[in-house]
């Protein structure tokens, strides 16, 4: 025992010795779209170069590494502090990454005297050249695995203080860290140097092709001395040949800013909107510091293509074909009850076939499917219902303006969240599946649209219809939808449900109201917009959502007819229009053009019936009616109708 003592004491003598950077803080959970997470390192002395480390981060869901920062060619400032960050902290992070890179908890931050080559996505935890390390957790169980693999015994927790969207977890003296608000390039006690500072500005964010960006290098004081400023402006897309101006300018002693204008090129190329990223590259780190390093600026494009089919708030109908192989769908013909919906299981779910991509992939994945008809620079916003600019994707900056993916099922309430990793491998490489693997339901893209960032946030988890039918103005264009995107989530994996009612937000494995849904998909039904990124998903993941395909097979699975046993189509013949009718307002009667025998049901915008009757002939009274607007479904022997109208 004795020895052991003293070996675990030079250990530790060892790893202080070797402790010539430190993790300093850490903020993991930031208020809405996580822009302000960051981790702040430490060095032993100011200006200290970081060659030979890495920064390496392991997820507690496996405890397994998903991301390494190689640190060679880098150093600490003034203050010995190094910040990793989005482009959106203040002061400008030392290394530049992309919104959202830390997992919330619990979840660890280490430092090792290695490449990042060492530790690739899936490596175990190590304390082989392990300088430092940081387990934490944002109000989460302690992770005793993840502690011990890296030599830790406490796990510090984020929310310790009671606020951990406004917390970070900052070192003290004697090597603790507690919960205080966030100190990003700034001493934890408030001392260090305080440099001047280098803002870049513009009279304007956006600019279209043919105008001129005015830009601003600002100087918090005037300086001593000429300040040659070098920068570039290139960024993904935007190239040198996008734009004409100088990429160098000099702040004259005694003054304190600098301006000039760049032209943009105004092609016939369609690029899409792009980013002008100003980078100054020369900065002298020792005597300033920038505050905004990397500032973006917005470039629309002139120039774009449009599609053939229509959007979902003017849809078109019947000029996108499934792709579907043959019999695709044979196996749940004579089926009915729990049987059909296990044979739709072990066709969408068949491990043999269907891959599981990245949550990174559906970035690439959304694109593709949800791309914009009226402008293929753009996807469609779901509960928004208009086109957003595909570069505006939510990774970095204020989430305003921005775009995000949205699960249909909610990840708390599906129980798969942070399921996949977040980095993108491409269409080919992918994982096995099956209808037990809960996880994948976090990167389905059957079950993820684009969203406004904000419209997204203020959706959380609730469940559709009465608690939540979308923002204010919107025509449920996406009723349909997200209906048959929760039915499939209920068909694709073993634990997913959709149910009556509003279970409590908390219940994991249900999603409300069937109800509703049942009378959003019926009058919301599938249109060209959707069966086209039913095409697209089944190119990447290799299965269908059936109820697009088969819009009546809702109501053999889920609706009135489950028991009845399904032989293919119902001869039911959706109608790829609204019926012709007057007069519009409706004021008394509705008149349709052609006689029907049928039910009417009328429904209002948020799917419940209000209205039904029996129709033999071409007029229905519908004085009793509140003003309005509203949703109709006829159905008769062979056919069906949907539309709307609006009552005076």
């Amino acid at each position: 025992m004795r020895y052991l003592i003293i070996l675990t004491s030079l250990f530790v003598g060892l790893m202080s010795m070797a402790q010539n950077v430190v993790v300093n803080e850490v903020d993991a959970d930031t208020p809405n779209t996580d822009t302000q997470e960051f981790i702040e390192l430490k060095t032993v002395s100011a200006n200290m170069v970081l060659d030979g480390y890495v920064v390496v981060l392991y997820n507690g869901n496996g405890d397994l590494s998903y991301k390494a920062y190689d640190l060679d060619g880098y150093t600490s400032d003034a203050n010995g502090l190094f910040v990793i960050g989005s482009s959106s902290i203040t002061p400008s992070p030392d290394y530049i990454v992309s919104n959202g890179f830390l997992q919330n908890g619990p979840d660890a931050v280490a430092i090792y005297q290695d490449n990042a080559s060492s530790f690739p996505i899936g490596t175990v935890p190590t304390t082989i050249n392990l300088i430092d390390a940081l387990v934490y957790g944002t109000d989460d169980a302690d992770d005793t695995e993840l502690l011990i693999s890296l030599g830790e015994t406490i796990q510090y927790d984020e929310a310790a203080a009671g606020d951990k969207d406004n917390h970070s977890l900052q070192r003290l003296a004697n090597g603790t860290y507690e919960a205080k608000e966030p100190t990003p390039g700034v001493e934890n006690d408030g001392g260090g140097s305080l440099l001047p500072t280098l803002t870049i500005s513009s009279d304007k964010l956006a600019y279209s092709e043919d105008e001129l960006v005015s830009l601003v290098f600002t100087v918090s004081e005037n300086v001593n001395s000429d300040l040659v400023l070098n920068y570039t402006l290139v960024n993904d897309n935007f190239l040198v040949g996008d734009y004409n101006g100088a990429n160098s300018l000099t702040i004259i002693a005694g003054t304190s800013s600098i301006s000039t204008n760049i032209t943009l090129v105004d092609d016939d190329l369609v690029e899409g909107t792009e980013y002008m990223k100003v980078d100054v590259t020369n900065l002298d780190t020792e005597s300033y510091q920038a505050t905004n390093n990397n500032y973006l600026i917005k470039i629309w494009d002139n120039d774009y293509d449009q599609g053939t089919w229509g959007t979902p708030v003017n849809p078109t109908f019947g000029l996108v074909s499934s792709t579907a192989t043959d019999g695709y769908y044979s196996s749940l013909n004579g089926k009915s009850g729990l049987a059909l919906k296990a044979a739709i299981t072990d066709i969408v779910a068949n491990a043999s076939v269907v891959r599981a991509q990245t949550y990174g992939d559906v970035w690439d994945i959304l694109k593709e499917a949800d791309v914009n008809p009226e402008n293929e620079e753009e996807i469609w916003l779901l509960y928004s219902e208009h086109g957003r600019a595909k570069a505006d994707q939510q990774s970095s900056g204020s989430p305003i303006g921005k775009w995000n993916r949205e699960h249909v099922y909610p990840q708390s309430r599906g129980g798969f969240k942070d399921g996949t990793p977040t980095s993108s491998d491409g269409k080919d490489i992918y994982m096995s599946t099956s209808a037990s693997n809960l996880d994948h339901g976090h990167s389905d893209a059957h079950a993820l649209r684009p969203a406004d960032s904000s419209v997204n946030s203020s959706r959380s988890n609730k469940d559709y219809g009465q608690e939540y039918g979308g923002p204010s103005g919107n025509v449920g264009s996406w009723h349909g939808d997200v209906a048959r995107s929760l039915m499939y989530m209920a068909c694709r994996y073993n634990g997913l449900a959709v149910v009556s009612g509003n279970p409590e937000n908390t219940t994991v494995g249900e999603m409300g109201d069937l109800t509703y849904l049942l009378a959003w998909h019926v009058n919301d039904k599938p249109d060209d917009y959707e069966m086209n990124r039913n095409n697209v998903i089944y190119d990447w993941q290799k299965n269908r959502n059936p109820f697009i395909d088969m819009p009546e097979l809702v109501d053999y699975v889920f609706g009135d007819k489950v028991g009845d046993v399904w032989n293919g189509s119902t001869g039911i013949e959706s109608g790829t229009s609204s019926l012709s009718f007057y007069p519009n307002p409706v004021i008394s009667h509705i008149v349709f053009d052609e006689m029907i025998d049928g039910k009417l049901s009328v429904l209002s915008l948020s799917g419940n019936v209000v209205f039904t009757e029996m129709i033999s002939g071409n007029s229905v009274d519908l004085s009793g009616l509140d003003q309005g607007m509203y949703l109709y479904q006829i159905v008769s022997d062979t056919k069906q109708y949907n539309g709307k109208f609006l009552k005076k």
